[in-house]
């Protein structure tokens, strides 16, 4: 490639391919990111710009990148908040703070906290790249680490994903054979199934775990622009072309593309990406020399593709090359044995994240996740629990920390920490009054076991008494056969 060629002769590290590493520039000046960005995309490397503190954050969060340059002095969220924030989301990221003539000992304080380097303005181009490319050997003597594939494995693999349902562990059953394979895998959900996880812990889990894997949602693109994106473009192959950019397959060549929503790709779209894998070679936009690539193509989509194949949207041929495998994720609905681990997981995430200590969660809370029907999925329960971690200010997620969306009439009002609510059947609290205590507290076990499904361990926490305590009682009182 004509970028490893330039970067060798300018560097002198030939084995460097600047195209590999993706770049975040974080500066409140604009024109500053922007010259910033085009000095090292001229010798290949991709560059994502965010013009303020809290964009650059955002830009963090919702993607991932081997290199973040970012100046020190910025509104709102500084450079010092970058780095922390790269830090919690992107651990194996190396961050180089860009810093005035009066804050070189804040930048020092940075390098201390984990930034890699500091550059002094004014900048020139040869510091910037020369600062960028010792970012780049370090990400890249990371990447053969055993211990960063261990992590990857951890957050990406199936290790990573969290589910307890029977269903679900069909589909990681399934998963745990396709994987090893170079199979493409058409992956079948609603919206918010977690389609995107399942496409890394395909990949985290191939041979091609090594290599990149790169994803792209393909609805959130013109025609244009999409085949752009998937198969890049020569310099001046229409207007604002104005240098060559290398495409998601070229960029994955070795490793997995994830290309989301498939089902929302334009139809001469699909013709070319019908092509390529028929061929094994991509030609970028303007180009007319193929370009031979080696990638493993896991797809997804919330939509109906044999519907779309009868109202003509979407290619036949295609469809049936797609789906060498298919894998459908269920709706959270129909897999309720689910929702107790991920509303744990979130609200331990999501403590740690928004440094807020969250010791648990209500029991008439989680019941409310169970009756609720999840339209959106797992993406809504997750926004669901950091919202109710951002508002709490007691450590425990209850009642008056759900969202509107699970409130009920008098939810409002003076609301107990615990309640176990007897059945219509059973007697109201005022039949109680004038009864023996050990009476109130068989008819209080009775009803928490019913509530609890007869899980004695979770009967026995709602309870606040030793697992063997409750068994005593159960004797005691003859409970064993009460349904």
């Amino acid at each position: 490639m004509n970028t490893t060629t330039n970067l060798s002769e300018e560097t002198g590290t030939a084995d460097l391919n600047p195209a590999m590493f993706r770049v975040l520039i974080v500066d409140n000046d604009k024109a500053h990111a922007l010259t910033m960005a085009e000095s090292l995309e001229r010798i290949g490397y991709q560059c994502t710009t965010a013009t303020s503190g809290p964009e650059g954050a955002e830009q963090i969060e919702r993607n991932a990148f081997d290199i973040i340059i970012t100046d020190l002095v910025m509104n709102d969220i500084d450079g010092l908040g970058i780095l922390q924030r790269a830090k919690d989301n992107l651990p194996d990221c190396e961050v180089v703070m860009v810093t005035g003539h009066g804050t070189i000992t804040i930048a020092v304080e940075a390098m201390q906290n984990g930034a890699l380097n500091f550059l002094e303005k004014p900048l020139t181009p040869d510091k910037l790249r020369a600062a960028t490319r010792k970012a780049a050997e370090t990400v890249l003597l990371k990447q053969t680490n055993s211990e960063l594939h261990k992590r990857l494995d951890e957050k990406f693999g199936f290790e990573g994903l969290i589910y307890s349902d029977g269903r679900t562990q069909q589909v990681i059953d399934r998963l745990k054979r396709i994987a090893p394979t170079d199979a493409s895998v058409l992956i079948q959900g609603a919206t918010g199934t977690g389609k995107e996880l399942i496409a890394q812990a395909i990949h985290q889990n191939s041979p091609r775990k090594k290599k990149p894997f790169v994803p792209l949602n393909c609805a959130e693109l013109s025609e244009h622009l999409l085949e752009s994106e998937l198969f890049g473009h020569a310099k001046g192959a229409y207007t604002d072309a104005a240098k060559e950019r290398i495409g998601r397959f070229e960029y994955a060549n070795g490793g997995t593309i994830f290309l989301d929503e498939i089902g929302d790709m334009p139809m001469a779209t699909q013709v070319k990406l019908l092509r390529v894998l028929e061929s094994g070679e991509i030609t970028r936009v303007g180009e007319n020399k193929p370009i031979k690539i080696n990638i493993r193509l896991v797809s997804a989509t919330n939509r109906d593709l044999d519907e779309a194949i009868k109202a003509g949207t979407f290619r036949s041929d295609l469809y049936h090359r797609l789906k060498v495998i298919t894998v459908n994720i269920p709706p959270l609905k129909d897999r309720p044995d689910d929702i107790v681990p991920l509303l744990d997981h979130f609200r331990k995430h999501f403590s740690k994240h928004h440094h807020k200590a969250i010791k648990g969660t209500e029991n008439a809370v989680v019941k409310r996740f169970y009756d609720y029907d999840w339209p959106g999925n797992v993406r809504q329960l997750k926004n669901f629990v950091e919202s109710m971690v951002v508002i709490d200010i007691d450590g425990t997620l209850g009642i008056d920390d759900l969202p509107p969306e699970l409130l009920e009439e008098g939810d409002l009002g003076p609301q107990p920490s615990q309640t176990i609510t007897l059945g219509q059947n059973q007697a109201g609290l005022s039949d109680l009054v004038g009864q023996p205590l050990s009476e109130v507290e068989r008819q209080f076990i009775a009803e928490t076991l019913k509530f609890s499904n007869q899980n004695r361990e979770e009967a026995a926490k709602m309870l606040q008494i030793g697992e063997r305590t409750l068994y005593r009682k159960i004797k005691e009182y003859n409970l064993r056969e009460e349904k």
